[in-house]
């Protein structure tokens, strides 16, 4: 297994987040035959090891509870306020690390813990009928998968609560949300092996997230020492361009004149 040359225990992130920032992560309750969630274990792993120096870790169990799920995941990107969630669920008989790129509107059908699913199927009305992920999924898979590690991509998170709370955070949060499906059996199923990748991967995601805040085009354009907004900076152009060819057909109009106009006799 090739490195990923990635320090654990406390790894500095300072040179991606220059200020400290709050990075949400959530894992599920019991549910069904898994009486002891292991994401939400693993949530509680992360927050003891930590996302970097600057990487202020809030972590949130969520009930397997499609109403509750909802009204908490408002509520952390409302009062948090966070530059990014990620959300742990379990992928039943999975024996790797699914990246979800993808959060679903409709299509839900299953009963939640209470016996309760969504009359109308979907987690926001009028919503878009899928939303993604800011991060680009299938590359920071890529990077793992060249490292050695059991990590892949998917765009279809189930259409249950791992997929309802995803697509609700990426709603909120504006698509600044990450999925990621642990497994449940093989070597990954282990907390020691578990953790450290996840940090891994979340800082990586980071470091995304980064690069992609930096790579979007200012709102305003300097010009000279005045700082002029991009429509104003136009309008001037085209006043300008204007007044140029209003003062050439000026010109080429009085020479006309000029040369129609009979000579004088002395």
């Amino acid at each position: 297994m090739k490195s990923l040359n990635c320090r654990y225990r406390r790894c500095n992130l300072g040179s991606a987040m220059n200020k400290s920032e709050t990075v949400v992560v959530t894992g599920f309750g019991p549910f069904r035959q898994f009486l002891t969630n292991t994401s939400w274990e693993a949530a509680k792993g992360l927050k003891l090891i930590g996302l970097g120096e600057n990487v202020d870790v809030h972590v949130r169990e969520l009930p397997v509870s499609y109403l509750k799920t909802q009204k908490v995941i408002g509520e952390l990107w409302h009062t948090l306020n966070p530059k990014f969630a990620v959300h742990l669920g379990l992928a039943r008989g999975s024996s790797v690390v699914i990246l979800e790129q993808t959060g679903k509107n409709t299509g839900y059908r299953d009963r939640d813990v209470c016996g309760y699913c969504p009359e109308t199927r979907c987690c926001v009305e009028g919503g878009a009928q899928k939303l993604e992920s800011v991060i680009n999924m299938r590359a920071v898979s890529k990077h793992f998968r060249q490292a050695g590690m059991n990590v892949v991509y998917s765009r279809d998170a189930g259409r249950y609560l791992c997929d309802f709370a995803y697509y609700c955070s990426l709603y909120h949060g504006q698509g600044r949300a990450a999925l990621i499906h642990i497994p449940t059996s093989g070597t990954l199923a282990s907390a020691d092996r578990l953790v450290p990748l996840l940090q891994a991967l979340i800082q990586k995601i980071l470091e995304q997230l980064e690069e992609h805040s930096k790579t979007r085009d200012p709102p305003f354009v300097s010009m000279r020492s005045t700082e002029v907004t991009e429509p104003a900076a136009l309008l001037l152009c085209m006043n300008s361009l204007a007044s140029l060819h209003l003062g050439n057909l000026l010109e080429i109009s009085i020479k006309s004149l000029q040369q129609r106009r009979p000579s004088t006799v002395a």
